[in-house]
């Protein structure tokens, strides 16, 4: 129990840091969370960007919470999980953290209509999908072998798979 108390401690401090950061503190920095004047287009097209953030909101925290207790291990490449986390919204896709966080900043562009807010999100998703390609899959190959090369065959990297 104690594992998993502190483990969950350790997902809550790397949630507030890195996506806490990336996907609440640098979009409000560039935003202000002030949308702009309505254009010509419909205000409610912009309540979607609430669904983005709403859905990617639940799949973090999900997320967070299964490395913690399922797992016994953060996100955190310092401190990783003791088992390969393949269940939840893991079932549906490899990278379930990267694809909210980054529903997340484009939700926010959506809803205050911030093509600065846009862009950030289409850095963002540059850099998890180099950083994925180029440490994260090796490091995981590594440590799991063929236990992460078989999950990596039945689940797909980035777009999630609506059917088990």
């Amino acid at each position: 129990m104690a594992g998993r108390i502190k483990a969950a401690l350790g997902s809550f401090a790397f949630l507030v840091l890195a996506p806490g950061v990336v996907a609440g503190l640098i979009p409000w920095l560039i935003s202000n969370w002030s949308p702009l004047p309505p254009s010509d287009g419909p205000g409610a097209v912009r309540w979607t960007g609430l669904i983005l953030i709403a859905a990617g909101l639940a799949v973090v925290v999900e997320a967070f919470a299964r490395f913690a207790w399922e797992g016994l291990g953060t996100p955190a490449p310092i401190a990783p999980t003791r088992t390969l986390v393949v269940s939840g919204f893991y079932r549906f896709v490899r990278n379930p953290m990267y694809v909210a966080v980054t529903a997340l900043i484009f939700g926010q562009a959506v809803l205050f209509a911030i093509w600065g807010v846009a862009l950030y999100g289409v850095l963002v998703a540059a850099a998890f999908h180099t950083f994925v390609r180029l440490y994260e899959e090796p490091t995981l190959l590594h440590a799991y072998g063929d236990q992460y090369a078989a999950y990596c065959a039945a689940t797909p990297r980035w777009i999630p798979r609506l059917r088990r």
